[in-house]
């Protein structure tokens, strides 16, 4: 039984990596994007991207496809994994979801929580977060549990300022305890009435935003493609990739970091020849 189970998730894997493949042969001649996220995908979480990637990209360029990426970080996070340069690069770059958009390095777009949700709000929702962390019992509370960005909240229960170690070590603990997953039950709970969205972002941190501000916000600047195949690795229900991931507008692919997209993309390279 767990065999045939197994023979079936593999003909199934086939068969999308086939239509995946084919959606690429027959777009050749349209408007093709293809669309990254940035921790996890293009780079290990929080690590400065690869030269041996930087070059893949570059292939994709010279074959006559455009490029995008969107995260969750603001743009000086994005710059300093993808460099100064990122702008060049890319055709857009989607920080903060595409809150802050930009399209060949002019902005395009700039939006903020602070419109929706009003400075009381703003308030209850944070302190309620400090107290929450503050009652956790786990081994590691560094600094900077609350970042404020332009387009959601960022809540770290082990707090942004922690190493490469700590960061590894929560993401662990966060596996076997759920932590995170807890904390978003709470929160949906506890502010149902403010209209919020909650996922888990990268390897120590929750982002909170408005309905319809997660990644699929970035689509409403890409009319002009055809087809737009998106690249993440959070695609599961209720990781920061799930909803572009699962969007009518885009093929979605997972991987499991920069080596399984770079294997992807040689292997799309070569079909579409």
């Amino acid at each position: 039984m767990f065999f045939s189970f197994l023979k079936l998730k593999g003909a199934f894997m086939r068969i999308r990596i086939f239509l995946l493949f084919s959606f690429i042969v027959f777009s050749a001649f349209s408007k093709t994007l293809f669309l990254f996220d940035v921790d996890g995908t293009l780079t290990l979480p929080r690590q400065k991207v690869e030269l041996s990637m930087l070059d893949k990209l570059q292939e994709l360029k010279d074959a006559g496809y455009s490029l995008a990426l969107v995260g969750g970080s603001d743009l000086t996070k994005i710059k300093e994994q993808m460099g100064e340069d990122v702008g060049n690069r890319f055709d857009y770059v989607f920080a903060e979801n595409g809150l802050v958009a930009f399209k060949n390095s002019a902005l395009i777009n700039r939006a903020s929580i602070k419109d929706y949700l009003t400075n009381q709000q703003l308030n209850e929702f944070i302190s309620f977060c400090l107290h929450y962390i503050a009652d956790l019992d786990i081994p590691t509370k560094r600094g900077t549990f609350i970042e404020f960005r332009n387009g959601m909240i960022n809540v770290s229960p082990v707090g942004r300022n922690c190493t490469q170690e700590e960061r590894i070590a929560f993401n662990q603990l966060d596996k076997e305890k759920h932590i995170r997953e807890y904390m978003i039950e709470i929160l949906q709970k506890r502010f149902a009435h403010l209209n919020l969205r909650f996922s888990i972002g990268g390897q120590i941190s929750i982002d909170v935003f408005p309905q319809g501000w997660d990644k699929t916000y970035c689509l409403r600047f890409l009319n002009d493609f055809d087809t737009i195949l998106f690249f993440g690795d959070k695609t599961a229900s209720g990781g920061n990739d799930y909803e572009i991931f699962t969007s009518s507008r885009t093929s979605g692919q997972t991987v499991c970091g920069p080596e399984d997209l770079m294997k992807k993309l040689d292997e799309l390279l070569k079909q579409a020849e």
